[in-house]
């Protein structure tokens, strides 16, 4: 089964190592095959990974699109172990994340990754809101 996938005009796609722009109007595509692919919306910079769980997504990222993912285990499990230590409520995310990681489902990863950045953002917000 194909992915379809609608590009707004200017938008860039990651299909494999190649990145796409689409040209000044919109397009469907209807892709096949087994090859990682990001949407310019789901794609971070390493610049972009400016926090503890951005830094998860970021690697996670990596991973995906790596020909060899393990090469990022050993600083991904370091990381999401001091995210746990530094913070308990983030375990239900990391196992959820984790469990995705084992299976070899690096894009599933991705999109509990941001549930985790939404999680983290939620407690630098509420410490700010006490500090205050």
């Amino acid at each position: 089964m194909a992915l379809i996938i609608d590009l707004k005009p200017g938008e860039k796609i990651l299909i494999g190592t190649a990145v796409i722009t689409n040209d000044n109007q919109r397009t469907r595509m209807h892709i096949s095959g087994d090859t990682p692919i990001l949407r310019e919306k789901d794609i971070m910079q390493e610049t972009e990974a400016t926090s503890p769980s951005r830094k998860i997504y970021f690697l996670l990222q990596c991973m995906y699109l790596a020909r060899n993912p393990r090469d990022y285990h050993a600083k991904y499990f370091t990381l999401m172990k001091m995210i746990q230590d530094a913070a308990p409520s983030t375990a239900i995310f990391c196992m959820k994340i984790n469990a995705q990681l084992i299976q070899g489902h690096y894009y599933k990863a991705l999109r509990e990754a941001r549930d985790l950045i939404a999680h983290e953002d939620e407690l630098i917000q509420s410490a700010s809101t006490l500090k205050h």
